[in-house]
């Protein structure tokens, strides 16, 4: 994961949340399955010739929902990330047409797959000013639409991601100009609106459905420094990787509207490049200096006492399953030491084309489907998963 946007003012003081309302105890988790999938839903507009992408057309998953479902089923996967496309549902303003969702949300009622549904995973659509009022606005009446649809479409609790990635998200279109809104500069004014369109939509599916369940996605990190002159600077940027939920949570910039109850589940996403040296390059696997991610997953759990998700995690070619088996080690030390961590999700679950080149990325559990609409089982990853899910399910 690039560096999330960071340096940004404002501290916040770290403590245990509350739980939310309707929140679970420490009893048990609500996630059908501990192993989960997630089918990448990009849809934003690339930086080279601001050609759309849109990841779950490229993969066909929204033509083969059902079956995608039952081959993860079949793989003890039950509990999956998927999403909206708000630019193909949102037609004109207020004006929504549900055609593009609709094969995915009734092909999960039909096989019993629990979803956990983005409803924005970076694309908006193309009238919608993210620096204005507005983009609130219509954030969050396109969430109640959707919390509306869901109700009628299934009994099943909804549950959402409102913005997939605000760090990320905020560094990639804020400061570095490689996402819509395609700005430098600015990544911290971005942070905070995203944070108060999630908020909105928050608000909204809660007012449709009272047993609307949140889980956020946000990139954790570690920074080093290559000098000691730069061990403040780089530590700072390390802290800001707590901003996004600290948002959400109204521990900074109150005014945004952030409360404590948002925090739901915790979702933390962690790939290979997330740590990395200040100004510098990524952290070698195997380095002395990279940090285990036991301790960061504790961190993350002391500073909001809430339970934690894996929301993401992957990587590419013949290096997936002993990433999997890196990543599941120290999950499990993690709940062995207390720290609640109720899934860990590989993502994305399927092959698809790179977003700046349409190259194959080969990352997924699951293939690319042939022309008969089969997807192969990458079978080395799948053993791998296979061990874990019986050391532990």
């Amino acid at each position: 994961m690039p560096e999330p946007g960071g340096g940004a003012p404002g501290a916040s003081t770290p403590g245990p949340a509350q739980p939310p309302a309707g929140g679970e105890s420490s009893s048990g988790s609500p996630f059908a399955s501990f192993w989960q999938g997630g089918w990448e839903c990009s849809s934003h507009r690339r930086l080279a010739d601001r050609r759309r992408v849109d990841v779950v057309a490229a993969t066909r998953h929204d033509a083969l929902a059902a079956r995608d479902y039952r081959a993860l089923a079949a793989l003890g996967i039950r509990t999956v990330r998927d999403g909206l496309r708000w630019p193909l549902v949102e037609t004109a303003p207020g004006r929504y047409d549900a055609g593009s969702w609709l094969p995915q949300l009734q092909a999960a009622r039909e096989t019993g797959t629990q979803v956990v549904w983005d409803l924005c995973h970076y694309g908006v659509p193309d009238d919608v000013d993210v620096w204005k009022p507005e983009f609130v606005e219509r954030f969050a009446a396109f969430a109640r639409w959707a919390a509306e649809v869901h109700r009628a479409e299934t009994d099943a609790v909804p549950w959402w991601c409102p913005v997939n990635e605000i760090s990320f998200w905020a560094w990639a279109g804020g400061d570095t100009a490689q996402f819509p809104p395609f700005a430098t500069g600015r990544s911290f004014e971005l942070k905070v609106q995203l944070a108060r369109a999630a908020l909105a939509a928050v608000d909204a599916v809660r007012d449709v459905d009272r047993r609307a369940r949140l889980l956020w996605a946000e990139p954790i990190v570690h920074v080093v420094a290559e000098a000691p002159g730069q061990r403040d600077e780089a530590e700072g940027y390390r802290q800001a990787q707590f901003q996004a939920f600290d948002l959400l949570s109204g521990r900074l910039w109150p005014q945004v509207g952030g409360d404590e109850t948002v925090l739901d589940v915790v979702g933390v996403n962690y790939y290979p490049q997330n740590q990395w040296v200040h100004h510098g390059d990524p952290l070698p696997l195997g380095s002395p200096r990279r940090r285990p991610l036991r301790e960061m997953l504790a961190e993350v759990h002391g500073r909001y006492g809430r339970p934690l998700v894996v929301a993401e995690t992957g990587t590419e070619g013949d290096a997936r399953p002993e990433w999997l088996g890196t990543v599941a080690r120290e999950v499990e030390a993690a709940r062995q030491s207390g720290v609640p961590v109720w899934g860990l999700c590989w993502y994305p679950i399927a092959d698809h084309p790179g977003w700046e080149d349409d190259r194959p990325c080969p990352n997924g559990l699951l293939s690319v489907p042939d022309t008969g609409g089969a997807r192969a089982v990458h079978a080395e990853l799948a053993a791998e998963l296979g061990r874990w899910q019986r050391r532990m399910p």
